[in-house]
């Protein structure tokens, strides 16, 4: 019940500012709960599938999901998951906890940039034909897809900034595009990389149903409040969320 309540605490902050927080969720449940790290891994990138699931829906409706590009990486992605998941259960516990603590600090950093500079950071880079079909469309898409999966897999997050990236830069797509089809790309990639966990062992039911469920529930309530706070405090919980969770599993 704790971890339920916790959880639902964190999906109201999460659905405030929009952020996917699978890091906090990490590193709350293996501070706070004790939870192994690879469970905490395989719970959280696995919740993901029903977290993302809505914002998908609604991007779809709102026209801001490319699906075929969603679709080629998403599957391409998660291969990579699965592949990270692998990965993932050969480094030992220690070494994850900072790994992943790194990839929080540099998802940081591009929450950052995408915020406080727009126009001169590497998130202002739109292409001058937005890359849709073709050879070379397959040929970015599968190894863009599985790198930024395997990150995923491997380190239990979602990789939103580094997928916003990928859809930027080599698919010339324009923000409000990426931000959507963003979130299709990250279905399967959750789906897979939470089966790698599943085959490895490092997936509890009893644990996911909570995280689901605390998380869900907050974050419907908290995205109500979304519009209601001043913009530039939400800006700086939006950037420090990433920051905050690295730093729990570094002092652990």
């Amino acid at each position: 019940m704790l971890i339920l309540i916790t959880l639902f605490v964190m999906g109201c902050l999460l659905g405030l500012t929009g952020a996917g927080g699978a890091g906090v969720v990490i590193a709350v449940l293996t501070a706070a709960f004790g939870v192994p790290i690879h469970l905490a891994l395989g719970t959280s990138l696995s919740a993901m599938t029903f977290t993302t699931l809505s914002g998908a829906v609604s991007h779809f409706r709102e026209g801001n999901v490319r699906v075929r590009t969603g679709a080629a990486v998403g599957v391409f992605g998660a291969a990579g998951a699965f592949t990270g998941a692998k990965i993932a259960a050969m480094i030992p516990a220690a070494d994850l906890h900072w790994l992943t603590g790194g990839m929080l600090v540099l998802s940081m950093v591009l929450m950052y940039l995408r915020l406080y500079h727009p126009e001169s950071g590497p998130f202002s880079h739109v292409g001058t034909a937005e890359l849709q079909s073709g050879s070379r469309f397959w040929l970015t898409a599968a190894p863009a897809g599985f790198v930024v999966g395997c990150l995923s897999g491997t380190f239990g997050i979602g990789a939103t900034p580094f997928i916003q990236l990928v859809l930027l830069i080599l698919f010339g797509q324009p923000l409000t595009i990426a931000i959507g089809t963003t979130m299709l790309v990250i279905l399967p990639i959750a789906v897979f990389g939470g089966l790698g966990y599943l085959l490895e062992g490092n997936l509890d039911f009893t644990l996911f149903v909570q995280v689901v469920v605390g998380l869900m529930t907050g974050a419907y309530i908290g995205a109500k409040f979304t519009r209601r706070i001043p913009r530039p405090l939400l800006k700086i919980v939006m950037t420090l969320i990433p920051g905050v969770g690295a730093l729990i599993l570094f002092l652990e």
